[in-house]
């Protein structure tokens, strides 16, 4: 599903040059759930958008079923991602103007099943168990719900690789606990490639592969 060779990431100031990534390989196997861990500041979060196409390596190659997503177009990679890839933030970046079920909506507004797209967002809701918050807005709404409306939005596309990039870092934990098995529900009866990234180490028991990321390494649980 997802092959990265030598990928290096390297941020130049006229200060100093930070090297974050430091010759990663790495395999992700379709239907796996992977974690990554390491402590704040280790590159999780870079790893991460470089992976999902969201931020060009400064070395190294990312295949995503077997294309080289950074030997494509930017318009290509756009709709790579459209298509292949959903992503969860920490921090759910939903749009404040927009209602629960326009904010699920928006990912799909472009595409060709547009008048499809409200119904199917209203599915994902009621899966999330939202269905009566469909027309609130996100100030309305708990740190839990929020994440789980951003889930259904990374879904609206049918991807087939979700990132997850600390999705539980405002969470209490009984929120952590239920977004994790609703993530960890969709890899095992969906087949779902999932990659999460998270500094808790509590959280690699959801991961069938697990990783550690320190000193811009990545290294395989019990290597």
């Amino acid at each position: 599903m997802l092959r990265v060779h030598n990928l290096h990431k390297v941020y130049n100031s006229d200060i100093k040059k930070l090297h974050v990534l430091k010759g990663i390989d790495l395999q992700i196997k379709k239907a796996s759930f992977t974690a990554i861990v390491g402590p704040s500041g280790a590159g999780k979060s870079t790893l991460m958008h470089i992976l999902a196409g969201l931020d060009a390596p400064s070395e190294g190659c990312v295949y995503v079923e077997d294309r080289d997503i950074y030997q494509l177009s930017d318009y290509e990679r756009a709709r790579l991602r459209e298509k292949k890839i959903g992503f969860v933030f920490q921090f759910y970046h939903l749009l404040s103007e927009f209602t629960v079920l326009e904010n699920v909506m928006l990912p799909a507004l472009f595409g060709a099943k547009a008048r499809f797209v409200k119904n199917e967002a209203r599915n994902l809701l009621q899966r999330m168990g939202l269905s009566d918050r469909i027309n609130h807005f996100p100030y309305q709404l708990s740190g839990g719900e929020k994440q789980r409306v951003a889930v259904a939005r990374a879904l609206i596309n049918k991807p087939s690789l979700l990132f997850c990039d600390e999705p539980t870092g405002n969470l209490d934990s009984k929120n952590t606990q239920e977004l994790i098995s609703l993530i960890r529900e969709l890899n095992s009866k969906e087949g779902l490639t999932v990659i999460l990234v998270t500094h808790n180490q509590e959280l690699t028991e959801a991961g069938d592969i697990i990783f550690y990321l320190k000193d811009g390494k990545l290294k395989k649980e019990n290597q």
